[in-house]
């Protein structure tokens, strides 16, 4: 039986399917919860600390709001420049003292590896929020959440991942996360943004079928969810490839008109221009639906490793 009390959550490729599942009843159970009108107190008497050395809106706000549901607490860091890491304290020592004023850390950092090394400071359980072009693994379970509400299943489907698959760390997870599932996979993006050898090599161990092509309209012709992302500034040191990189591909209404029918559109957010306001009127378009999942499945998260769902 599934049980994540204590554990970490710092990858998407730490989970069993079982454990997705009672992620995903959970999310499902807590979200039916407030549509009801429940006043939640799973997590009476316990705080969270969200610290956040990289920007964020949805996932900062959605865990912080995941937890005031539950009757739980927050503590923040919501900047680097407000913390004692502008004063040079290392990782290590700013996890041991939080650690004496939370129950549970949820950690966005821009060094890959961050969360593991924050994991090994404390035994209080740390949650991953991102870190650098690495992991998002909270970001894909709340994809598969989405697409399971959306579709009403993950197995069977054809999924495209389009856009920076390079840097995209939300793309990493979810390809890893989706290796639990039958399906199959299109990759899209330009030739210096193509996803990861090593992952693709990963997903193709795992029995995953996968395409790569530069071509948009071809991947959406052939997908039931198409997973856009942006082209990522801040990832680039070369601002002029960065330029030159950033409209590879947006998607339209018109272009939207060659897609498979009944296609899901989603995206990690923020967007910049790769979807075009007049898709948002679009059906399928799940993106704001898709951020707003983010709360009942932290919810799930949060209780479930601190032992309270």
């Amino acid at each position: 039986m599934a049980n994540l009390k204590g554990k970490d959550i710092l990858r998407a490729d730490q989970f069993t399917r079982d454990e997705v599942t009672l992620i995903m009843e959970t999310a499902r159970r807590f979200e039916d919860a407030l549509r009801e009108g429940q006043m939640l107190n799973n997590m009476q008497g316990l705080v969270l600390a969200t610290l956040f050395f990289e920007p964020s809106t949805r996932t900062r706000l959605s865990f912080e709001t995941a937890m005031l549901r539950l009757g739980g607490q927050v503590i923040t860091v919501a900047e680097p420049k407000s913390s004692s890491a502008a004063k040079g304290e290392s990782l290590h020592d700013t996890i041991k003292t939080v650690e004496g004023y939370a129950d549970v850390i949820v950690l966005r950092h821009p060094k890959i590896g961050a969360a593991e090394e924050a994991a090994e400071a404390t035994e209080r359980p740390i949650i991953n929020a991102g870190d650098g072009a690495g992991q998002h693994p909270t970001q894909s379970l709340l994809d598969v959440y989405t697409i399971l509400k959306e579709k009403g299943t993950v197995d069977g489907l054809t999924i495209a991942l389009a856009g920076d698959l390079k840097y995209g760390r939300t793309v990493h997870s979810l390809a890893e996360l989706l290796t639990l599932y039958d399906v199959r996979l299109v990759l899209v993006s330009p030739e210096a943004l193509r996803m990861p050898g090593e992952i693709v090599a990963r997903l193709k161990e795992k029995g995953i079928p996968v395409e790569e092509t530069e071509d948009l309209e071809a991947g959406l012709k052939k997908s039931d969810v198409l997973y856009m992302t942006r082209i990522q500034r801040e990832r680039f040191d070369d601002p002029a490839e960065y330029e030159r990189l950033k409209g590879a591909y947006v998607l339209t209404r018109s272009l939207l008109d060659e897609a498979k029918e009944g296609i899901t559109i989603m995206h990690p957010l923020p967007r910049v221009n790769e979807i075009a306001t007049d898709v948002d009127a679009y059906e399928g378009a799940a993106y704001f639906r898709q951020a707003a999942n983010g709360v009942p499945v932290r919810m799930a998260l949060l209780a479930l490793v601190t032992g309270r769902a």
